[in-house]
């Protein structure tokens, strides 16, 4: 088994994040390989430089993509079939047990994100730390002024809980950016009011109402309200709560299953049910934020999209508490793959070419190795080694390969991905 797909294990050897050289350099010799030691590489690939002002379609999905992004406008998007990724991986992703990140490398991140296009960055909670404030605050400063010559800049997001102490600490941080956000959250499940808060359902709608005023008060005109484990929450009171914070001035509602309990037939019918009862939804932008414990984040995700949702919220590699978040790069890529068949034609902005240099930043900074068979990025996802898979491919690519390694900025040999093993 092999411990990396690259021909370098460390991202600082790749080429340069700002190189400026084509993105396609000459492919490397043709070559067989055969099952490696777990020290070497598995596929002799490497990594295509990525740029947010040199996006070049691949394969053979049409549709919109990078440089298609419609203009940015907080509670309404003008093409209704595109999606909004947010990223928190520098949030809810560094909440990751055993991940630590400094703030130059939270600041790498995030650059790597603008690379991306996500279109908002949660680069923290505020007012967690003196650290982590002074990092969002750099993060908006820097990336969150970087307007590339599309216009395209990322909204830099800061969490907060529903006090006002939190909103402030966020606005102060993200405040600098081109284009702010405050999100903030509280909890609508009943285990959780009655045993973490110890507040009744009207104690809750009140704070969360006066608490989105408050951050609309600050002069930030972005502001992203979470119900707290919403996927284990009285959809009534749901509606009655979501229903308050946009009179209130919320511009995003974002829906998290905060334990990861949904199926995704369960989770979509919920975003439905909100989308069809909640007074005043049609001027907001509905998001997700799907847990990963039942595997179904990514799954969970779509189907949200499918049912109405025209943000989603995930991280790089699917990091984060327990067992993580909805992956970008697989909720990415299924749009890519299924967007305009399965999916009535909805789309991201995401420059796919990125991918594979995020991921092996974010696993290099945080110290959280991949698994070598996780989808898209993982060291396996595009070997073979079964001898009629292998027979498939060197006919035609086509016949197991649903993503070529070039769409998340991978190059090969022709041959690579071709894994001879159990030998006698």
């Amino acid at each position: 088994m092999a411990s990396s797909l690259f021909t370098s294990p460390k991202f600082s050897h790749f080429p340069s994040l700002s190189s400026k050289s084509s993105p396609f350099p000459p492919f490397p010799p043709p070559a067989l390989y055969f099952r490696s030691p777990p020290s070497t590489s598995l596929l002799k690939t490497s990594v295509i430089s990525c740029s947010l002002n040199s996006y070049v379609s691949l394969g053979s999905r049409p549709g919109p993509g990078p440089g298609h992004r419609p203009d940015y406008i907080p509670n309404y998007i003008p093409d209704p079939n595109y999606v909004r990724i947010f990223d928190t991986t520098l949030r809810d992703g560094e909440q990751s047990p055993g991940a630590a990140l400094t703030s130059k490398e939270k600041l790498d991140v995030a650059r790597q994100l603008a690379k991306l296009g996500v279109d908002i960055i949660e680069a923290g909670f505020p007012a967690a730390s003196k650290d982590d404030f002074e990092a969002v605050k750099t993060i908006a400063k820097e990336v969150g002024n970087a307007v590339d010559k599309t216009g395209y800049v990322p909204v830099i997001c800061g969490l907060s809980r529903c006090n006002e102490n939190d909103i402030r600490s966020a606005w102060e941080a993200v405040k600098y950016a081109k284009r702010p956000r405050i999100h903030t959250f509280i909890a609508t499940s009943g285990i959780h009011m009655e045993y973490k808060l110890k507040k009744t359902k009207e104690e809750v709608l009140e704070i969360a109402r006066s608490m989105v005023r408050f951050a609309r008060s600050l002069g930030c005109d972005d502001v992203e309200f979470s119900p707290e484990d919403a996927g284990r929450s009285d959809k009534e009171f749901l509606y009655e709560i979501l229903g308050e914070v946009i009179k209130a001035g919320a511009t995003t509602l974002n829906i998290p299953d905060t334990v990861g309990i949904t199926l995704p037939n369960e989770f979509g019918q919920l975003i439905a049910d909100i989308k069809a009862n909640t007074p005043g939804i049609e001027d907001v932008i509905i998001s997700t934020h799907c847990q990963n414990d039942l595997g179904l984040a990514t799954a969970n995700s779509l189907a949200g999209a499918a049912a109405g949702a025209r943000q989603l919220e995930v991280t790089i590699n699917g990091i984060g508490e327990r067992a993580g978040n909805a992956s970008l790069e697989e909720v990415v890529m299924a749009f890519k793959c299924k967007g305009k068949d399965i999916l009535g034609g909805l789309y991201t902005g995401i420059d796919t070419r990125c991918i594979v240099m995020a991921s092996k930043m974010v696993e290099e900074y945080t110290g959280l190795n991949l698994q070598p068979h996780k989808a898209i990025v993982g060291a396996n996802a595009f070997a073979h080694e079964s001898g009629i898979h292998q027979d498939g491919m060197l006919k035609h690519k086509s016949t197991y390969e649903i993503i070529s390694p070039e769409e998340i900025g991978l190059e090969r040999s022709n041959e690579a991905g071709i894994v001879l093993g159990k030998l006698r």
